[in-house]
């Protein structure tokens, strides 16, 4: 049975939750996702003020209030957002008021744009999407200038233009009216800094504000009259009257102090499996140490005679090609006392986990990589480390793929050492031929922040895991997926209590074989 059941609300908080700020400046370059961006005056559209949502970091679903009006001028657009009510608006306003989130960003559709020959991204029309709250703005000036609490702030939305002759287009659902402060202004968002209070820098008073709550109390305190508050935010604003005492936290209190497990885990263990990537996957038998795939030897052979004439006859020879299956398993072994007397530890079983997985995707992609140099062809010709010499490598090996194995060469597999390379490479005017963000004669896209683009139109991969960290032999290679397969079974875990030292030892492990079926479909990179 569904049964709801309604009544009329009673009573609501109207407190007002502001931030405001500028959106977007204009005329500005900023390093935006799809790289520098600067955005023509008056060239972002805003059909309806109030269907701009707030969002988090540009999180669809993170969504933290609303725009309550958008001005656009000659400089720039001046955003005012009312934030929610909920839990992640609350976060959010107090993040804000401690400058761990310190800008606005804007998210929009586009229209109309063209490159500028000063190799950024000159944007002429685009429709206004969304706004962000984010850490870091895109574009310098893109910063918070007020944040509102509390029911009794009034928000000047300050005119963001500098020249009061402008004229000012307002996109909000009604005329705009100034405002005006019936009560004190509450600076919510000022922060505490080093330099007015330090619990290390020791004084004979002390004045008892030691947190933003505690400023944001006393400040509301002192606008209607406590000398008191007044005193004590005189003293944390003025580092010349007073600062904490050294005996109010630290290594004389300890107990005060605890320490804090922040939610994150710093790894350099991040990487997945580019070998396995730049060629195929596939699934293991169910049982057996060993597998056989049919291969064909010798092809039969069609001629072309003339009338009564002998036709072709080649017999068919076939072959098996054997895969030997290998274990890769990896084993931690935990205390007791860690699995049971440590809840507060930071995801410590997640986080196990996952370096588990990470260090088994490892040892995958090394054993790839190992079976690839040991079963492939090396190149035909010497290449020079230099971009006329991987034209040359790339020229002559991904045709020899074709005409050896009937298969396109579409993988470009190489070290840290080759990546770097290539994307160094210039022309004769010092214009980088593959990592420009408009490049004038491209060769491929290759960037810093990402493992994977192109050359010379093979999918670049780049793993690790390559037992050379220079460029010199078997430091690359160009590959026809369908010639390198890897098979595996599902990871799996398994533990075991020891009981002599009373702890757990848990293990990862999984079946595979690293297969080259056909070895003039790996050209191995052979240096001059």
């Amino acid at each position: 049975m569904i049964l709801t059941f309604s009544s009329a609300i009673e009573a609501a908080d109207t407190e007002r939750r502001i931030i405001a700020g500028v959106v977007v400046p204009f005329g500005e370059v900023g390093a935006t996702s799809v790289g520098p961006v600067m955005f023509e005056r008056g060239s972002i559209a805003i059909n309806d003020t109030a269907k701009v949502k707030l969002l988090l970091q540009h999180q669809p679903n993170a969504i933290l209030g609303r725009a309550q009006s958008l001005v656009t001028t000659q400089q720039n657009i001046y955003g005012t957002f009312k934030v929610s009510a909920s839990t992640a608006g609350t976060d959010a306003l107090l993040m804000a008021s401690e400058q761990l989130y310190g800008g606005l960003s804007v998210g929009v559709e586009v229209q109309k744009s063209e490159p500028h020959p000063d190799g950024y991204l000159l944007v002429k029309a685009a429709k206004l999407m969304e706004v962000s709250l984010v850490e870091i703005p895109a574009f310098e000036n893109a910063q918070i200038k007020r944040i509102a609490a509390s029911e009794g702030e009034a928000v000047d939305v300050p005119n963001p233009t500098t020249n009061e002759s402008e004229a000012i287009v307002e996109n909000s659902p009604a005329a705009a009216t100034p405002e005006v402060e019936t009560a004190p202004v509450v600076e919510a968002s000022r922060p505490i800094t080093a330099n007015t209070y330090n619990p290390l820098n020791s004084q004979t008073v002390r004045h008892g504000i030691t947190s933003m709550g505690r400023y944001t109390e006393h400040r509301v305190k002192a606008a209607l009259g406590n000398d008191t508050s007044a005193l004590w935010i005189k003293a944390a604003e003025d580092p010349m009257v007073v600062r904490a005492a050294a005996d109010s936290i630290g290594s004389t209190n300890p107990a005060f102090n605890p320490v804090i497990y922040m939610n994150e885990f710093i790894s350099n263990n991040n990487f997945a499996t580019p070998s396995i990537d730049a060629c195929t996957r596939g699934v293991l038998p169910g049982e057996g140490m060993t597998f056989s795939i049919p291969k064909l030897s010798t092809a039969p052979v069609v001629a072309t005679v003339a009338e009564s004439g002998t036709p072709g006859e080649t017999g068919m020879v076939t072959a098996y090609l054997t895969g030997t299956v290998t274990k890769s398993a990896g084993a931690q072994t935990v205390t007791i006392e860690l699995l049971e007397r440590s809840s507060n530890n930071p995801a410590f079983y997640d986080e196990l986990t996952i370096q588990m997985e990470r260090a088994m995707l490892a040892a995958q992609d090394k054993l790839m990589l190992a079976a690839l140099i040991a079963g492939g062809t090396v190149s035909t010709v010497s290449s020079a480390a230099t971009s006329a010499g991987i034209i040359s490598f790339v020229s002559t090996q991904a045709p020899l793929v074709y005409t050896s194995t009937s298969l396109f060469a579409r993988s470009y597999l190489a070290n840290g050492a080759q990546w770097g390379a290539i994307m160094g490479f210039v022309d004769s005017t010092g214009r980088p031929i593959y990592s420009a963000n408009y490049p004038m004669n491209s060769a491929g896209a290759i960037t810093p922040s990402s493992i994977q683009g192109n050359v010379l139109g093979l999918n670049l991969f780049v793993s690790p895991n390559f037992t050379a960290t220079t460029v010199i032999d078997n430091s690359a290679m160009i590959i026809a997926p369908e010639a390198a397969t890897f098979y595996s079974s599902p990871s799996a875990y398994f533990s075991v209590n020891v009981v002599s030292s009373m702890s757990v030892n848990m293990a990862i492990y999984s079946y595979n074989c690293a297969l080259v079926k056909q070895a003039t479909g790996v050209r191995l990179f052979d240096l001059t």
